[in-house]
């Protein structure tokens, strides 16, 4: 029996207002314990939730670009559920009437269908003691200040048939999201967090297999490797004759396998009803056409406007899309002029090594446009050779400064006197007799330490082009 994965995402991401959802307490991450709490969102009796216009913006722009249909009369329901973390015994969220409904986005040329987005509030955390977690602490804290975080759950169709896939959704889907300016998605601190449904069936059959859902994964590629490993699970299961048991299943990743959390509810569960304490929300088609027209170009059409405008491979157009901040400033970039794959290079080259480093996010570099641009021109003119580019595009995202005056005052101007480097590449043969034997010998990669040698007496500031020239004219011929 040969078996498909059919694979649904469920997705939290915090949308980035400066105060709770219902409520006047902020959203900062990182509070002490408790410390970003009031009645309202604690839900103490006889208190009122005022509904954040921001997060209803929000939603509505994300909806837009995730090419949804926004309702224009939605409202809000108690889902009521009993869990440590929950310190009112219910969640205000939308079941029948969510605010975003049948949207879509591309992965790689395929249509991932979105069932609905609708607007939440988040519950608390719980802090246990001790290293080992839930079943080896003594004992568990409550943390309430996320209760009241407005989420928007973005729950897909089953329309994913592989981890790989799974995970490209969501990159793009966190690609949108920061694009629009409604989530940072930043997964570390828990503003986009995913649970993925997965079932199995045997290939060419419509009816769906009987799904688990998968928690507890906190990086793209915990996703992957926790899909990965329940459809494994269930794929030798199901070779053996067992039977599937529709639960919630918590991922473990230093053993690569899930494990049983609780038996997964159905709807009714939850007992939904209206919340009596917020009126129905009627969404004027005026305003969401306003908050439309603020959406700027996407990811998709970026990446295309690379290929296409700009002769930009599709990885590098792909790698430089997903950081909205490198691709506003690729943008101005080559607004200055600038050959695009020469500014690309240094980008997704430099750039991003410095930055993977240095663990930091591009907005925190000090890099101008026209440092970038200014680089180049000197690299194209000879000015400076490719080792001394480097130094200064590292040199500037770290702290400002004037490319041509560094180069001026710290005298890194790259050296094209050919009499001058052919002295220097005698004194590097002369002093390399056993190197020199090897080359004659026939060892011609002998070549590269000569060149080496001379740039580094030269200090990175001699002229490759020239060095390659005299070592052509000073080297013998090798056997």
């Amino acid at each position: 029996m040969k078996l498909e994965a059919v694979i649904g995402l469920e997705v939290h991401a915090q949308l980035k207002t400066n105060t709770k959802i219902f409520c006047g307490c902020p959203t900062n991450f990182g509070a002490a314990p408790n410390h970003q709490v009031c009645p309202v969102c604690l839900g103490m009796p006889g208190v009122l939730p005022v509904l954040n216009k921001k997060a209803v913006e929000h939603a509505i722009k994300a909806g837009s670009a995730l090419n949804c249909a926004i309702s224009e009369n939605t409202r809000f329901d108690r889902k009521n559920y009993f869990y440590p973390d929950s310190s009112k015994g219910y969640q205000i969220s939308q079941y029948d009437r969510p605010i975003c409904v049948g949207g879509h986005l591309m992965v790689e040329g395929k249509k991932i269908r979105i069932h609905r987005a609708h607007l939440e509030e988040d519950a608390g955390k719980l802090v246990h003691s001790g290293a080992a977690g839930l079943h080896g602490s003594d004992y568990s804290n409550v943390d309430f200040n996320r209760c009241g975080t407005p989420l928007l759950e973005i729950v897909s169709e089953p329309d994913l048939s592989s981890p790989e896939e799974a995970r490209l959704y969501l990159t793009e889907l966190r690609n949108i999201l920061r694009y629009v300016d409604v989530c940072d998605g930043n997964l570390e601190e828990g503003s986009f967090r995913c649970d993925a449904n997965i079932s199995m069936r045997p290939v060419g059959q419509k009816e769906l297999g009987t799904k688990t859902e998968v928690k507890n994964m906190n990086s793209f590629k915990a996703v992957q490797k926790a899909i990965q490993s329940e459809i494994e699970r269930q794929t030798l299961a199901l070779i053996a004759g067992e039977r599937i048991v529709q639960e919630t299943r918590l991922w473990n990743d230093a053993t690569g396998t899930t494990h049983v959390m609780r038996s997964k509810e159905e709807a009714h569960d939850y007992r939904y009803f209206p919340e009596p304490d917020l009126v129905p929300l009627s969404i004027d088609k005026k305003w969401v056409e306003e908050i439309r027209a603020t959406i700027s170009e996407l990811p998709e059409a970026r990446r295309q406007r690379y290929i296409g405008a700009h002769g930009l491979s599709a990885e590098d157009a792909g790698i430089l899309a997903e950081n909205k901040e490198l691709a506003d400033f690729f943008d101005k970039v080559i607004t200055l002029n600038v050959p695009a794959k020469q500014a690309s290079n240094h980008l997704l080259g430099t750039t991003l090594g410095f930055l993977k480093e240095s663990k930091k996010e591009f907005a925190e570099t000090a890099l101008t446009p026209e440092n970038l641009r200014d680089i180049i021109v000197a690299s194209t003119d000879g000015k400076i050779g490719s080792t001394i580019a480097k130094q200064l595009l590292i040199e500037l995202l770290t702290e400002k400064g004037d490319v041509f005056s560094i180069i001026e005052k710290r005298g890194l101007a790259q050296v094209n006197d050919e009499s001058a480097l052919r002295e220097q590449v005698q004194k590097v043969l002369d002093a390399s007799p056993s190197q020199l034997e090897q080359y004659k010998g026939g060892s011609t990669k002998v070549r590269q330490y000569f060149f080496g040698e001379v740039m580094k007496a030269m200090k990175g500031k001699a002229n490759p082009q020239v060095i390659n020239k005299v070592l052509d004219e000073l080297l013998p011929t090798p056997a």
